[in-house]
C-alpha cells in the first residue's frame, strides 16, 4: 500500500511540473508573435507573468497533495519511497534537471528544513542530461566554404521562421557580410570542419530577437550573435553583428531581463552556450533563459562545492555600510550575501517587508542592463566557524531576527545573493582621470537608462552603484527605488530673502514624493574632477524639466530603445549607401 501511495504522490508532483513547463513553453513560444507585431506592452506583461509561473504551479501542487493525500511526517519511510518513484519517472523527460528542482520546491514548501538533505530531496542531481543534445537537435550546421556566406546567411534567416518580412533583406545581408569581413579573423587557414553552428530558435527579449551561434574552424570557436529589430512599419532588419565572448556575455548579463526562447531540452541549450561564455556558469545561463529557479538550485550546488574546496572566511563586504542591509562576502567567491537588518535608523522609513517588495519589483521589471539580479534564499545553513568575528558580531547585533544558531551551523532565514562588483565610490577614489571619465559617463548613462525604463533609483550616492568586470556601472541598492512616474520633480523655488540661500536649512518644504534634481549637485559633485566631467556629460540630470519630459514619454506609452551593445556596432552608417538591388546568390 505504501508503495502505491508513493507512486501516486510522485506522479502528482510530476504532473504539476509538466503543467508548469507546458505553460512556460507556451508563453515563451509566443514571443515571436509579440515581437513581429511589435506589441511591446504584451512583451513586458509576458515577461512578468512568466516569472510567477513556477511559484504558482508549486502552490497548486502542494494544495493538491494536502487535499488528496494524508501526508505524514517526512521521517516516515514513505517520502524516501516517493523520491525513488519520482526518480523512475524522470528518464522520460527532456527536462529532468528541472523536474528534480520542482520536486525539491514542493517538498520544501511542505516540510521543515531539518529534512533538507539528499535522503529526501535532490541536493545533488541524479539524472544525467548529457544525452539530450544528441536526442533533441538544438542547432543547425551551415557551411560557408561550400555554399558561400551570402547563401548561408539567407538560409539562417529563413530557418529562424520569421513570418514578418525583412524591410530590405539585400541591404541587411550586405551589412552583415561587411561586418563578417571586418570582425572575423582573416589571417587563419580554413580547416575542413569550418562551419557555423546556429541555435534553432531565436532568443527574444524586450524589442529584440537574437540569433545565437558559433563559427567553428579547427579547434577554434568564435561566438556570435545577430540582433534583429522590428521598425514597427516596414518590417524586420538586422541591427548588428556581435562577436567574441565579452560581447555575447554583455547580452546575457545578470543585469538584464530573462530571454524568451523555446527550450525543449534546456540542458542542451546551456551546454551549447557555455563554451561561448566561459566566465558564466550553468546557473547564470539557466537564469538568463528564464529558468531562474533551476539557476538558483544550481548556484547553491556550486556554492556548496566552493565551501568544500576553500578555507577563507566570510567577512564584512568592503565599502560604506548600508542602513538597510548587512552585506558580507567570501574573498575567494565572486558574490555577495545581503541580509535585511532588523531595524532601520532614521531617516529610513520602511519595513523589512517593504525591502522585499523592492527586490521583487526589480526581479519583475526590465533591468535594462543597469540593475543587478539577485537569487533569493530562505533558511540557508553556513558553517559557523567560517564567519569572521567582525561579521558574526555585525549579524548578531543588526540581523538577530534573521539568524539562528544550530550546533555548528549559522542559519540565515532570508538572504539575497548577487554578483560582486567594485563599489563605485571606492572605484572613483583610486581612479585616474581617464577612468573617472569612463565611470561617470557610465554612471550617468545608467541613471538615464533606468529612467527610460520608468525606474528612479531614489538614492544617487556613488556607494549604491557598482562597477562590473567590463567597466559597466550597475545600480544595486533598492530600498529607495520607485517608479519614475510616482515622483514629483520640482524646481527649487526662489528664496523669499537672499540671506536664506546661505542657510544650512532649505527654505522650501518637500512633499513625500517630491524630488529636486538641482540638489543632486550639492551632495554628488563635491570632487572637482567628478564635477567637471559630470557637468560636461550629464548636466541635464540636474534639470527638473528633463525628468518631467521622461515622465511624459512613459505616460504616453513610449518604450525607449536600450541596446545591450555599443552604438558603434550598429549598422546605421552602412545602411546609408546600401544599393537598391543586390544579386542574391542561392536565394532560392
Amino acid at each position: 500500500m505504501a508503495w502505491t501511495e508513493a507512486k501516486l504522490i510522485a506522479e502528482a508532483i510530476l504532473e504539476g511540473f509538466e503543467r508548469h513547463y507546458r505553460l512556460f513553453r507556451e508563453i515563451s513560444e509566443g514571443a515571436q508573435a509579440r515581437f513581429e507585431v511589435a506589441d511591446w506592452p504584451a512583451v513586458q506583461r509576458a515577461a512578468r507573468e512568466r516569472i510567477g509561473f513556477y511559484d504558482t504551479r508549486v502552490g497548486e501542487t502542494v494544495a493538491l497533495l494536502r487535499r488528496e493525500f494524508h501526508l505524514r511526517d517526512p521521517g516516515d519511510i514513505l517520502w524516501r519511497r516517493i523520491k525513488v518513484e519520482y526518480l523512475r519517472l524522470l528518464p522520460q523527460l527532456n527536462q529532468p534537471e528541472l523536474a528534480e528542482t520542482f520536486y525539491n520546491s514542493v517538498f520544501c514548501r511542505l516540510f521543515d528544513r531539518h529534512y533538507y538533505n539528499n535522503s529526501y530531496i535532490f541536493v545533488w542531481p541524479l539524472i544525467s542530461t548529457e544525452h539530450l543534445e544528441a536526442q533533441v537537435p538544438i542547432f543547425r550546421p551551415y557551411y560557408p566554404a561550400r555554399d558561400g556566406f551570402t547563401r548561408v546567411i539567407f538560409r539562417i534567416l529563413r530557418d529562424m521562421g520569421f513570418k514578418r518580412p525583412f524591410r530590405d533583406l539585400r541591404c541587411d545581408i550586405r551589412c552583415l557580410l561587411l561586418a563578417i569581413r571586418t570582425r572575423f579573423p582573416t589571417n587563419r587557414a580554413i580547416h575542413q570542419n569550418f562551419q557555423l553552428a546556429v541555435l534553432c530558435s531565436p532568443f527574444y527579449r524586450n524589442k529584440g530577437a537574437y540569433i545565437i551561434g558559433k563559427a567553428i574552424n579547427g579547434a577554434d570557436q568564435l561566438p556570435f550573435a545577430i540582433p534583429i529589430l522590428n521598425d514597427e512599419r516596414n518590417g524586420l532588419y538586422i541591427d548588428s553583428l556581435l562577436t567574441g565572448s565579452d560581447e555575447i556575455s554583455d547580452v546575457f548579463s545578470f543585469s538584464r531581463a530573462y530571454f524568451m526562447v523555446d527550450t525543449e531540452a534546456p540542458a542542451a541549450v546551456v551546454d551549447f552556450l557555455r563554451p561561448l561564455m566561459p566566465r558564466k556558469g550553468k546557473a547564470e545561463l539557466y537564469t538568463a533563459i528564464g529558468l531562474q529557479k533551476f539557476g538558483k538550485a544550481e548556484f547553491y550546488r556550486d556554492f556548496l562545492k566552493h565551501l568544500r574546496y576553500s578555507s577563507d572566511d566570510f567577512v564584512v563586504a568592503p565599502g560604506i555600510r548600508g542602513m538597510v542591509m548587512c552585506v558580507f562576502t567570501q574573498p575567494s567567491f565572486p558574490f555577495v550575501f545581503k541580509v535585511i537588518k532588523d531595524r532601520f535608523p532614521p531617516p529610513k522609513d520602511m519595513t523589512p517587508e517593504g525591502v522585499k517588495e523592492k527586490y521583487q519589483l526589480v526581479k519583475m521589471h526590465d533591468r535594462v542592463g543597469r540593475m543587478a539580479d539577485s537569487w533569493e534564499y530562505s533558511h540557508v545553513a553556513f558553517p559557523l566557524e567560517r564567519f569572521s568575528p567582525d561579521l558574526r558580531d555585525l549579524l548578531e547585533s543588526e540581523c538577530a531576527g534573521s539568524i539562528e544558531l544550530i550546533g555548528d551551523q549559522l542559519i540565515i532565514k532570508h538572504l539575497y545573493i548577487e554578483r560582486r562588483m567594485s563599489p563605485l565610490n571606492l572605484y572613483l577614489h583610486g581612479a585616474d582621470d581617464e577612468d573617472v571619465r569612463h565611470a561617470i559617463r557610465e554612471y550617468g548613462d545608467a541613471i538615464k537608462q533606468l529612467a527610460a525604463a520608468n525606474i528612479f533609483p531614489g538614492d544617487f550616492l556613488f556607494k549604491n552603484f557598482g562597477v562590473t568586470r567590463r567597466g559597466r556601472v550597475v545600480f544595486y541598492d533598492y530600498d529607495e527605488l520607485c517608479y519614475l512616474t510616482e515622483c514629483n520633480f520640482r524646481d527649487i523655488p526662489e528664496a523669499p530673502y537672499p540671506e536664506m540661500e546661505m542657510s544650512d536649512e532649505p527654505w522650501y518644504t518637500p512633499g513625500p514624493n517630491d524630488v529636486f534634481p538641482e540638489e543632486f549637485e550639492t551632495f554628488l559633485l563635491t570632487d572637482p574632477r567628478i564635477r567637471k566631467v559630470f557637468l560636461e556629460l550629464h548636466s541635464e540630470l540636474l534639470d527638473p524639466a528633463w525628468w518631467r519630459e521622461r515622465q511624459e514619454h512613459i505616460r504616453a506609452g513610449h518604450l525607449e530603445d536600450v541596446f545591450p551593445y555599443p552604438a558603434e556596432l550598429r549598422f546605421r552608417e552602412e545602411r546609408t549607401d546600401c544599393p537598391k538591388s543586390m544579386e542574391m546568390v542561392g536565394a532560392g
